[in-house]
This record gives C-alpha cells, structure tokens and sequence, in this order.
C-alpha cells in the first residue's frame, strides 16, 4: 500500500512510518494539514493516516475538503481526541476509521489493510498494469501472462514505486527514499542488487523487457513502444 501519514508529532510520524516501511508499505509523511491537502490532489494513496490537531488545516478540514474535491481515498483519524462526540464527528466528517492514541501499531496495522480491503470506488485502482504485468495492491500478488511471480516484501514495495510511476525515470536518490525511507545515500547497492533481483523474475523468463536502466539516470518500467 501507500500511505500518507498527516502528523505533527516527530517521534509518533517516525515510528509509524518505520513500523509501515518495515511491513512493507510505502509511506510519506506529512506534518502540515494544507500541504497534505495539495499532497493528495496530485498523488494517488491507498489509505490516509491522519491526526487532528495538525498545522494549517486541521484534521477534520483536511478530510472534508479532500471529500469536496472527490478524493474517495479511505481515511483513519488517529488522534487522541478521543471523546464519543469527536469521534462521531470525525466520521461524519469523511473519516472511515477512528483510532486513539496511545496505540498499538499492529491494531493501527490491521486497521490499515482493513480499510485497503474495503471494496474500492470506481476511479480507485486496486490492480496496476504494465502492459502483460500486473501487481495486485489488496491480494499483494504478482504476475505476468497470468503465471504467478513471488516477490519478497521489498521487492513487491519497488515494483508497486515503479509501476505507479510507469513511463517516468526514478532516480536511485528516489527509489531509495520511496522504497527504503533513506535521505541519505548509505553508499551501498542495496537498489542495483534488489532491481537485479527483481528484472531476474518479471523479465528474464519472458520475451519481452519491461524493466529498463537509463544510464547515469535511473531505473524505468513501461510497455513495449
């Protein structure tokens, strides 16, 4: 899944975002309410993480304006405004989900993948397609002409970054960032290594390339042109 997580608080933003990184999930993290709000107009999530009491739009306004403008993405209020009134309001406010803190992160987690499971609406994609290549987000399974692929966690999460971006370079810098949460280069070849990995199952057993190298640039997947 990706994740948007709309949090003020540093230690709380990191540890959600390191529990959901860890699970394999890809997760931005945002701590201002307008930005989130211009954030989710140009960029596709799965599910919203967010707080209430949050800078700029608070919480409640995020969320009804992202329903003014016809965003459907599922979204959790995870708050520690926890009275039976604020709760309701925050339901009736757009929210599909209510969680206080304190929490657990694998009652957050489960709550998660239960709203990803929810039947989506029309103009949310559930399945992405590269051209024979299709990676379920919900069932979290892979496969090309219909012949099943396994990823491992971290592979399945820099195939979901790529596919989302189809026809677009991602960068190393990028991929490192979206799909490992570094904003430092560890000077490793820890993405060489897993695009590797990665090629050697969805392209190597079939004839035609779809994963592709830009020299000195990055990495791109996109249909046969």
């Amino acid at each position: 899944m990706k994740i948007l997580v709309v949090e003020d608080d540093q230690k709380t933003a990191e540890y959600i975002a390191r529990g959901l990184n860890e699970a394999g999930h890809i997760c931005d993290v945002m701590k201002d309410g307008t930005d989130a709000l211009f954030q989710v107009t140009r960029e596709q999530y799965d599910v919203l993480v967010v707080d209430r009491m949050i800078p700029g739009l608070d919480g409640l306004s995020l969320i009804k304006a992202a329903r003014a403008a016809k965003i459907k993405t599922p979204a959790m209020f995870l708050t520690s405004v926890s009275g039976v009134d604020d709760r309701v309001e925050g339901l009736e406010a757009g929210g599909d989900d209510y969680l206080t803190k304190p929490f657990a992160f694998s009652e957050l987690l489960a709550r998660l993948n239960a709203l990803a499971r929810r039947p989506p609406s029309l103009d949310q994609k559930t399945v992405l397609k590269v051209a024979d290549l299709e990676l379920d987000l919900v069932k979290r399974q892979v496969s090309r002409q219909g012949i099943a692929i396994e990823l491992q966690p971290r592979e399945f999460t820099l195939l979901e970054v790529l596919m989302r971006g189809e026809g677009r370079v991602l960068t190393r810098t990028m991929l490192l960032e979206r799909v490992w949460d570094f904003h430092f280069d560890p000077k490793t070849s820890v993405v060489e290594t897993h695009v590797s990995r990665l090629r050697a199952k969805i392209d190597k057993p079939f004839e035609v390339p779809l994963l592709h190298t830009v020299r000195n640039t990055g990495y791109c997947i996109h249909a046969p042109r």
